[in-house]
């Protein structure tokens, strides 16, 4: 194990965990609503911003099997992690330039810059089986979710100091303020990614492709890897009840904010909480590592999602910002820790040698079925007119992803994973780390 590219892999959260907390769920979904959609009747924002997500994780699906295919066999895991990353960087800086009733353009960029950080996320947790043997990843894994909560904490905090007091960092108005805080996510996300990029490099390989060829190598790729499965059931199971638990979780992360603006909670308000969410976040997420080491991942994950189901309950009868309040620091005590053992557990239950080939079929199918908790929401807030039953909604995904969990053995998942090597091609895969 690599130290030092270890603590970039770790570092890389703590930088774009910054486009999570302040352009998803915190400071962009009210900019959206209360400057750019502003001219939008009722709950017609809460609605686009839902249909915008369910878009952004449409393209990333239909890329991340081809991209993750062919980073996988040319071994270039960390170049395609830098290209969507600044993809990413690119579209969040340019939020500056949206103003008052520019929602399709605000929505355009919501695309560009999620594609660029999902697709981006892709690539960055295939590299956790090169960097981490199989029995530190819980902790590795948890670390790396903990650091991001503190990375994304401390950037929303600067932010909501410049909004609130604008004219103290020279800015005339909290608009304006809003704008720049766009720009310091860009700048943030691409300096404390250059100790991953340093540090993680890809091997050049002697026998180059076109593109054509790796085109028709990745497509070829996604059939055998649904060919494979069926050497893989307990993964196979776990991958279902991982869509539906997983797409829960994103919702709420890009929905609770929009929500809670809709149904009148202070715009200070909500950020202060989201503040919160990030610190509780913090200690929190080492905890559930500590947890899983001692009681075993999927107990922790049950935990984790039980609570969950509180959380959407409770959103629906939200109706003070104490309740925001409430709401935001529960989320906190699960988030990171739940995201974190479910990649952990995925990680352990797939070939290593085929681990970008896996992840990306992972991305592919719950992008797929990420497009689905958004566009639920969406589609229930304008046919109803009620964004509490569309917050309610997401109790099926919660539940069904809960029923499914209990019928995965991960203990048979690894040893089915070890047990049946997939042949590697000749040069492929290999990441060298600096």
């Amino acid at each position: 194990m690599n130290p030092k590219a270890v603590r970039g892999w770790v570092l890389y959260d703590w930088a774009n965990s910054a486009f999570v907390t302040t352009m998803v769920a915190a400071v962009l979904p009210i900019y959206y609503k209360d400057v750019a959609a502003k001219d939008l009747p009722g709950n017609t924002a809460d609605a686009y911003w839902g249909y915008s997500q369910s878009a952004a994780m449409l393209i990333v699906a239909l890329l991340a099997p081809l991209l993750g295919a062919v980073a996988d066999l040319s071994g270039r895991k960390a170049l395609f992690l830098r290209w969507f990353s600044f993809l990413g960087i690119a579209a969040s800086g340019c939020f500056a330039f949206v103003g008052t009733g520019d929602y399709v353009l605000a929505s355009a960029l919501l695309i560009l810059s999620t594609v660029g950080y999902t697709g981006g996320n892709t690539f960055y947790d295939a590299l956790l089986p090169d960097l981490v043997e199989a029995k530190d990843r819980d902790r590795i894994s948890s670390r790396g979710y903990a650091i991001g909560y503190t990375g994304g904490g401390l950037l929303l905090t600067i932010n909501l100091a410049m909004m609130l007091k604008p004219e103290f960092f020279g800015f005339p108005d909290t608009q304006t303020a809003t704008r720049a805080a766009f720009v310091t996510v860009a700048l943030w996300w691409f300096v404390f990614s250059l100790p991953l990029f340093k540090h993680v490099r890809d091997a050049r390989h002697p026998v180059s492709r076109t593109w054509a060829q790796y085109g028709q190598e990745g497509f070829g790729r996604i059939g055998r890897t649904l060919r494979q499965l069926k050497h893989y059931p307990e993964l196979v199971k776990y991958m279902i009840a991982f869509w539906f638990f997983n797409d829960g979780i994103n919702t709420i992360i890009s929905m609770a904010t929009i929500y809670g603006r809709g149904i009148g909670i202070d715009r200070n308000d909500l950020i202060t909480a989201l503040v919160i969410t990030q610190f509780v976040g913090i200690p929190c997420t080492y905890l559930f590592g500590k947890i899983a080491d001692r009681f075993g991942s999927k107990n922790s994950l049950y935990v984790s999602l039980g609570i969950y189901v509180l959380i959407v309950i409770l959103g629906y009868n939200m109706a003070s910002s104490f309740h925001f309040y409430l709401l935001a620091g529960t989320v906190g005590l699960v988030q990171g820790g739940s995201q974190a053992i479910a990649r952990s557990i995925y990680s352990r239950m797939v070939p290593k040698s085929q681990s970008a080939e896996f992840f990306g079929f992972l991305s592919v199918s719950s992008k797929f079925s990420a497009m689905v908790g958004p566009f639920v929401f969406a589609l229930t807030a304008q046919v109803t007119g009620s964004s509490r039953l569309a917050i309610l909604s997401l109790l099926l995904f919660f539940i069904v992803g809960i029923g499914l969990l209990t019928r995965v053995n991960i203990a048979k998942g690894e040893a089915e994973a070890d047990q049946h090597v997939p042949v590697v091609p000749p040069g492929r895969d290999q990441t060298l780390l600096m």
